[in-house]
């Protein structure tokens, strides 16, 4: 892969797939889907959707994914705070080997503004 396809995953604009909150929550609640969330750790701490692993973009690698025993069987969500950092970490799933992986649309700003629960 050359440096400019490599740097250019990281960019935080460009069109991933999508899925939207009130449909997240479904699959979350038929225990469906995985759901990484790729906010710094503070900001997890804060507010998180339960049963989302930490996994901030700056760590995203395939030894953290890895680690937290991510399965490429299952489908991903991938969040942020306003869907910026998701679309890199949806690039880089991909990467990875994940093929059914989606960015919340509208990262947790989404999430708030329909009032789905959340974790602190």
């Amino acid at each position: 892969m050359s440096i400019l396809n490599n740097l250019a995953q990281w960019l935080p604009f460009g069109k991933v797939p999508e899925m939207d909150a009130q449909a997240v929550f479904k699959r979350l609640q038929k225990n469906s889907i995985q759901i990484v969330d790729v906010r710094s750790k503070m900001e997890w701490d804060k507010s998180h959707i339960e049963g989302s692993l930490n996994l901030p973009i700056t760590s995203l690698s395939i030894n953290t994914i890895k680690q937290l025993q991510l399965s490429q069987e299952i489908t991903t969500v991938v969040i942020c705070l306003s869907a910026h950092r998701s679309i890199p970490g949806v690039r880089k799933l991909k990467q990875f080997g994940f093929t059914d992986v989606y960015q919340l649309e509208g990262g947790m700003l989404s999430w708030w503004k329909f009032a789905l629960p959340i974790s602190k």
